[in-house]
């Protein structure tokens, strides 16, 4: 059995969805916060417990009979993600679980000014001390290109803080990759990357987005502070403004700059560029 926790999440939900195309539905399990939540994939033969990393018994028995279980990391900055990481690895251990898959991110190096990258790097390590065979899914920005672009379309301007290349990857593809993984017959050890193809600059999407528009859209670089500022202004916390930060100071410091071939490979097909996202973007 493969079981998946957060599976009423983006991420996690999708990644459910693309197993039920390559598994039967009575191979997969999931842990939910909210079972009523997860219905849909009950009356579809999943197989639904409760369980969150705040409940590690919960946890243990959601996790019951599973041969592999894919981790959803955790995304909530107020909580000890790295103390919950480690009990949730501690559940699947327990439960008996032969292989561990867990959600990690580009880039998970030590200095990395990102800030969740030191949460990442802490629970790859707890993973790798573990006992069991492990699977750390590296992947790229998979965000809302609105979090990224801002209001571009009202403003005809992408103004943001410096920024470096990205290769920006639809969270729909990172998930198919997951499911095929974990369906798969081949084993990944450690740590993998799972990339669109090409990585990309805010010049590159302000070119993009006037080619696809017609509009003349321009990409504006804002000083750092200025822009938190602003983001404060809008009603955004200044806690998130400062994590993003870090985000947009790691990306021009070329953390991000490396795409991976590999999730291609494992699509068997080029995973959605950027042109196409924010084509589908504007339509929406």
């Amino acid at each position: 059995m493969i079981v998946v926790t957060g599976a009423t999440g983006g991420l996690g939900g999708a990644a459910v969805e693309h197993l039920l195309k390559r598994v039967p539905a009575d191979q997969i399990g999931v842990s939910v916060r909210d079972v009523a939540k997860a219905q849909h994939f009950a009356d579809r033969g999943v197989r639904v417990r409760q369980g969150s990393f705040e409940d590690p018994a919960a946890l243990r028995d959601s996790f019951a009979g599973a041969e592999q279980v894919l981790l959803i990391s955790g995304n909530d900055p107020a909580a000890d993600l790295v103390s919950l990481h480690r009990d949730a690895i501690e559940a699947a251990v327990a439960a008996g679980a032969r292989r561990i898959l867990y959600t990690s991110q580009q880039a998970v190096v030590p200095g990395n000014p990102y800030r969740p990258s030191e949460i990442h790097v802490a629970t790859e390590a707890i993973l790798a001390e573990s006992g069991v065979a492990w699977t750390a899914l590296r992947n790229g920005a998979y965000g809302p290109l609105d979090q990224v672009l801002g209001p571009w379309q009202q403003t005809g301007e992408i103004a943001q803080p410096a920024d470096g290349p990205v290769p920006y990857t639809d969270r729909v593809d990172v998930a198919e990759g997951a499911a095929i993984i974990l369906a798969g017959d081949r084993s990944f050890d450690g740590p993998v990357t799972l990339t669109a193809p090409t990585a990309v600059t805010l010049d590159d999407f302000a070119k993009i987005a006037t080619d696809l528009t017609g509009r003349t859209i321009k990409r504006v670089v804002l000083d750092d502070e200025q822009w938190v500022t602003n983001q404060i202004t809008l009603g955004v916390p200044e806690q998130t403004t400062r994590l993003l930060l870090t985000w947009y100071q790691a990306s021009r410091e070329g953390y991000f700059a490396e795409a991976d071939p590999l999730l291609a490979e494992l699509l068997g097909r080029e995973p959605s560029s950027v042109a196409d996202r924010l084509a589908t973007h504007i339509v929406a």
